[in-house]
């Protein structure tokens, strides 16, 4: 039977580049694959072909060689039916890794290497006062860390791991299925390709053991909620030589009764007495760091913001602290003494309930509103 044109065989015209051609490939290679079509010679058969062709046309030699004579030039040193894969000179995982992963590609045939411990992470909540000035906490870390007997091979002390004798000590094993060549992890090894025949008695062949390690950490002056603090190393111990993974502080401030914070601001409501508000005053207000003198003017409104200066939290990673932000709430009393009745009520008379000067610039923007 008469060879069909490779371009033809492929579904792309002459002029198809490379990549067209790498992706007419995997599509229909994909859709008659043997293990797809199990007990189909006619899949089986276009599969061959499609991988003949393929042989051909992305090799840029033999497309020029084929353009210009066609299978008159049969023996292109390449691909020959009759053997299956073994005459096939491309890389069958390049063609197929996106499609069957490492049915084709294996492991790389080469044995695990050294891996890096997993990274660890603690909670760890403290006071709002602790956030703003910085402090030294002490945590306890379950973690596994090498073993210090046999130093982290699993071996017994005097002994060391050998060669696995099914995979060589690559950790795959090859196979024959069908015309394909199939990678494996090693059973006998697990991948390893090391086996120990004495196992460390400390960890039982793990190179690694399950401590409780007290680390003291230092808290920066600063953090707030969701911060983070990284130390490097004191993670999960790696196995087989890696290195250790890190441990990670993730940090939990504490409400307090009186501040709150807005970056390195801290926030606070003072009440004050109507009185003060009227007249001014001289007052005490609460900081982190103790109490402060704060000028309250003559007439404030409740409601109203001062700003003490370098009264905040100290600037993370930084230089400076943020200001305190003081809201004064003017508290009107609800127990009054006669005397005090009676001298609020003179006050209302000399003063005039429509003279207010809050109320009267109200009263003037409704009049305008209204026309």
């Amino acid at each position: 039977m008469a060879k069909r044109d490779y371009y033809e065989v492929l579904g792309v015209h002459k002029n198809a580049s490379d990549a067209e051609i790498k992706k007419a490939y995997r599509r229909l290679a994909l859709q008659h694959h043997p293990d797809k079509n199990p007990g189909n010679k006619e899949s089986e058969e276009k599969f061959k072909e499609l991988a003949e062709a393929y042989e051909i046309i992305s090799d840029p030699e033999k497309r020029a060689r084929y353009d210009q004579f066609g299978h008159a030039g049969e023996n292109f040193g390449g691909f020959r039916p009759e053997e299956g894969f073994g005459g096939f000179s491309g890389d069958v995982g390049d063609v197929f890794g996106d499609i069957f992963g490492d049915v084709f590609r294996g492991r790389g045939g080469r044995p695990r290497g050294a891996e890096r411990g997993s990274d660890l992470r603690y909670n760890l909540e403290i006071s709002f006062d602790e956030a703003a000035f910085g402090t030294e906490a002490h945590i306890k870390i379950p973690r596994a860390q090498e073993c210090a007997q046999c130093k982290g091979s699993g071996a017994k002390p005097g002994t060391s791991p050998t060669v696995c004798p099914t995979c060589g000590g690559t950790g795959q094993v090859r196979f024959q299925q069908g015309f394909f060549s199939v990678s494996r992890t090693c059973s006998q090894c697990r991948g390893e390709g090391r086996i120990i025949k004495d196992r460390c008695p400390e960890c039982a062949g793990e190179g690694r053991v399950r401590v409780s390690k007290t680390l003291s950490i230092k808290v920066p002056a600063g953090v707030e909620t969701g911060s983070r603090l990284r130390l490097q190393g004191e993670g999960e111990a790696g196995s087989r030589g890696g290195p250790s993974g890190d441990l990670y502080v993730v940090i939990t401030v504490k409400e307090h009764p009186i501040f709150t914070r807005d970056g390195e601001d801290v926030l606070c409501d003072v009440p004050i007495f109507f009185t003060q508000a009227a007249l001014g005053a001289e007052i005490d207000v609460p900081t982190i760091e103790g109490k402060v003198k704060m000028k309250v003017p003559q007439g404030t409104q409740s409601g109203a913001h001062f700003r003490l200066k370098g009264k905040g939290i100290a600037r993370l990673g930084g230089y400076g602290r943020g200001d305190q932000i003081v809201k004064v709430i003017v508290e009107t009393p609800t127990k009054l003494t006669q005397r005090q009745k009676e001298l609020l009520d003179e006050f209302a008379k000399i003063s005039g309930h429509d003279v207010n000067p809050m109320s009267k610039s109200f009263f003037d923007k409704v009049r305008d509103l209204l026309g």
